[in-house]
């Protein structure tokens, strides 16, 4: 899940240049939640963790880790590079879409050793956000995965994926 300030209420208007980013968010936590007890909120900083907070509502226990485990709900906040375009906040990098595009695939395939491996240097210089949190991931073997979001308003690489995995 991307920790995009945007999806904060206090930053809603009349316009929603998200709104399809919202619903998939929406859906995918409700999904999540629907029979958790809680969930582990896996987030590099106090502003992805605000963001997952506010989606995950007031209702639904969770807690803040490090490492995910096979029967936790998991919300992660990371996003891809935020330097796609000339008019993305970090200018365009042209190495962008070739990472973005590796992470998406690792993404949609639910492949967590390539996760794992992104390199924390190219991530931070394409100013993509949250990706050490995968290494939380390590260990979760996926059944399935689901792609609900793959776009890039405002030149960042956002997406919104579910897995399911093996217990």
């Amino acid at each position: 899940m991307p920790p995009v300030p945007a999806l904060l209420p206090e930053h809603a208007g009349r316009v929603d240049p998200v709104a399809d980013l919202r619903a998939a968010a929406g859906a995918a936590v409700a999904w999540l939640c629907e029979g958790a007890d809680g969930v582990r909120v896996v987030a590099a900083d106090g502003l992805a963790e605000r963001v997952a907070r506010h989606l995950l509502g007031s209702s639904t226990p969770h807690r803040a880790g490090t490492r995910a485990r096979a029967d936790d709900a998991v919300l992660v906040m990371a996003n891809g590079s935020a330097r796609r375009s000339e008019k993305a906040p970090g200018h365009l990098d042209e190495r962008a879409h070739a990472f973005d595009e590796a992470l998406g695939a690792a993404l949609a395939t639910g492949d967590v050793t390539a996760l794992a491996g992104i390199d924390p240097v190219l991530a931070a210089e394409l100013w993509a956000t949250g990706t050490e949190a995968f290494a939380a991931l390590g260990g979760l073997v996926v059944e399935e995965s689901q792609v609900d979001y793959d776009d890039d308003p405002f030149g960042v690489a956002y997406w919104v994926v579910r897995w399911t995995c093996a217990s």
